[in-house]
């Protein structure tokens, strides 16, 4: 037997728990799968049970984990259960996400709208916030295509580091004496929204709030973690404060977007009723988080909001009824990002999982990447940018602004088709891809996270066509050549004619689906940190 908790919004928590035929992957074998859509304390179980000595049975189950006390009923009163996902495949785990993200997409509150190209400020200048400094950087951002921008932690308060003044949703006077209307007018009329960062579930010890309301604070003798404190949203006069403060800003600055953090788990989480008594919080903090959203939602119907979570922590179903978006991680580093929205993809789609081209050195690792494989990373999720690009090149920014061209054409795909991953055998390099619904058209990216160990990858399998179709392949290099190891033969498609029975058709490449899944493509000697990008159409 395996029994599983997980932790409310927390790091190493469970997302789907799948339990499958001996040898299942992305494409191949039969899976059954379990989401418990809820942002508290959810558990997850797999128990083998006898069934008589020659048979046996297995059972799969979640829901939510409630400490003793948490939630007391008295007479008349009922409890309603967090809503599980029981998922089958016998396509393997491609199967298993195609039918959650098409449950997801089926949803009325789902985005309509093409999802717009971001820039968000937080590693273009960190707390560093100055106007002058931001309107540049707002104008860059219109050169190049960005249709949001996102003005990250430091406009508050005392906020001039993460020590200090978190939970006082005041605009500072000392860093924006004319308040935000002046940065956002003028990104509005450069064309593009607006949006605003904030962490109201949080507080740090050196802050107004805490100061003035020590009784909000959420077991205020837990620990640290990140120098702050939770809220007790269950308080309800601490529920009042936030919804009138996020209400007013929304307002007052016509805000369309909030990027809505929350950077520590949820450690001796101890709410105090109001008779004195104290019990567990999780549940009531989550109640209330989301009677917090709906209440906001309510107020202003076109807002959007992400989950951010410290990139990750709350990337659940339960959040994502209130949600348009989760920020998968705050590692933005795009090798690492190849394998993180591999995986996040197996519960939600590209649409709702942030993917931002981040600087040439890493925030997170330090490791530089080039610019060619950051935005063949960044592609494939509700893509933005995380960089001060007013420090680019000319040659930097035109790749941007293709970019942000190839994103914009290739996003009604992207966003409404079928997400495919291929079984590699390989470990070195990854082959994902979105197909289109009716299959009738496609895009992969073969990308190289490390030195392959073969001379020659050999040939890599398109999955997900339509068999009896034909396809016209192209290479798309508006983001750049990747880059080849040196000495390798030359690159596909150069060497790719008639391979796998393809014809060569106005110097492109055709060939069947059937051809394409069973034998599939020769695929360059990539270095590592470089990436293919491949387009397919049905002809």
């Amino acid at each position: 037997m395996l029994r599983g908790l997980s932790r409310a919004a927390a790091h190493e928590g469970y997302r789907v728990l799948v339990a499958g035929t001996p040898g299942f992957g992305f494409r191949h074998g039969e899976v059954w799968g379990v989401h418990v859509a809820w942002s508290g304390n959810p558990v997850y179980l797999v128990e083998h049970l006898p069934e008589g000595a020659a048979t046996a049975s297995s059972v799969l189950g979640g829901g939510e984990h409630l400490a003793p006390g948490e939630v007391r009923l008295a007479a008349g009163e009922s409890y309603t259960t967090p809503e599980v996902l029981y998922v089958h495949s016998t396509a393997g785990l491609d199967g298993l996400s195609a039918r959650l993200h098409e449950r997801l997409r089926a949803r009325p509150q789902h985005p309509r709208t093409p999802r717009p190209v971001v820039l968000n400020t937080w590693e273009a200048v960190y707390f560093d916030h100055d106007l002058a400094t931001l309107t540049a950087l707002a104008d860059t951002a219109a050169r190049i295509g960005v249709e949001r921008f996102v003005l990250d932690d430091g406009w508050f308060g005392a906020r001039r580091d993460d020590r200090t003044g978190l939970g006082d949703w005041y605009v500072s006077q000392d860093v924006w004496p004319q308040g935000l209307n002046p940065l956002f007018d003028h990104v509005r009329a450069l064309g593009m929204q607006v949006g605003l960062w904030v962490e109201p579930e949080m507080v740090n010890p050196d802050s107004d709030l805490a100061r003035a309301h020590p009784d909000w604070v959420l077991t205020p003798e837990a620990p640290l973690w990140r120098t702050q404190h939770v809220l007790d949203l269950a308080h309800p006069a601490a529920w009042e404060h936030l919804l009138e403060r996020l209400d007013a800003l929304v307002t007052e600055f016509g805000v369309d977007f909030l990027k809505w953090d929350h950077n520590r788990d949820l450690h001796v989480a101890e709410h105090r009723r109001a008779d004195g008594t104290a019990a567990p919080g999780v549940h009531a903090q989550t109640v209330a988080l989301y009677a917090l959203l709906d209440e906001l939602r309510r107020r202003h119907p076109g807002l959007e909001v992400e989950s951010c979570a410290s990139g990750g922590a709350r990337v659940d179903l339960g959040i994502l009824q209130r949600t348009d978006r989760i920020w998968a991680s705050d590692t933005n580093d795009a090798l690492e990002r190849q394998q993180i929205q591999r995986w996040t993809a197996l519960l939600v789609p590209p649409e709702l999982t942030g993917a931002h081209v981040g600087p040439p050195e890493a925030h997170s690792t330090h490791r530089h990447l080039a610019l060619q494989f950051r935005c063949a990373t960044a592609l494939f999720g509700h893509a933005g940018i995380e960089w001060d690009v007013t420090t680019c090149s000319p040659a930097e920014l035109e790749v941007l602004s293709r970019w942000t061209a190839l994103y914009k054409e290739l996003r009604p795909l992207l966003h409404s088709g079928r997400v495919v991953r291929a079984d590699e055998v390989d470990p070195g390099a990854l082959l994902h891809g979105v197909v289109a619904a009716d299959a009738g058209e496609a895009v992969f990216c073969w990308a190289r996270l490390a030195t392959a160990a073969d001379a020659q990858p050999g040939r890599v399998r398109l999955p997900g066509l339509d068999p009896a179709a034909r396809y016209a392949v192209r290479v798309r290099t508006e983001l750049g050549e990747p880059s080849v190891l040196q000495g390798a033969p030359p690159p596909w498609p150069a060497r790719a004619g008639g391979a796998a029975g393809g014809a060569q058709d106005g110097g492109g490449l055709v060939l069947t689906g059937a051809a394409l899944g069973a034998l599939g493509l020769p695929m360059p000697l990539l270095n590592p940190g470089a990436a293919l990008l491949l387009h397919l159409v049905r002809t």
